[in-house]
């Protein structure tokens, strides 16, 4: 893969970085703005400007195994068990969900 933008930079006694001039423009980020590491199995990492949604890494990575396995894999996919399909409804009868909605209290996972 060829570069576009081949930078440098040095790390300080306080482990903080100045990212290069060149490379916040091609991320298109400027004073204030934000950025996102993302570390991949090989050890290399990648710097994006950061969305306004973060997204979780380990559920990122998660999903990323589960669509490589399911693309090496693909007679071991099959069909969603029905029973367990009728349970969730069953479960979850009545219930409304509005993932933009805020979670009152302390949230344990």
């Amino acid at each position: 893969m060829a570069a576009l933008v081949r930078e440098r930079s040095k790390i300080t006694a306080k482990g903080q970085t100045t990212i290069p001039k060149a490379v916040r423009q091609a991320l298109g980020v400027s004073y204030g703005g934000d950025v996102a590491y993302v570390i991949d199995e090989g050890g290399r990492v990648n710097l994006f400007a950061a969305a306004e949604e973060e997204t979780d890494p380990v559920i990122d990575g998660f999903l990323t195994f589960l669509a490589r396995d399911m693309a090496r894999n693909p007679s071991q996919i099959s069909a969603f068990p029905a029973g367990l399909a009728e349970r969730m409804t069953t479960l979850t009868a009545g219930m409304t969900v509005d993932f933009n909605e805020d979670i009152d209290g302390d949230v344990t996972l």
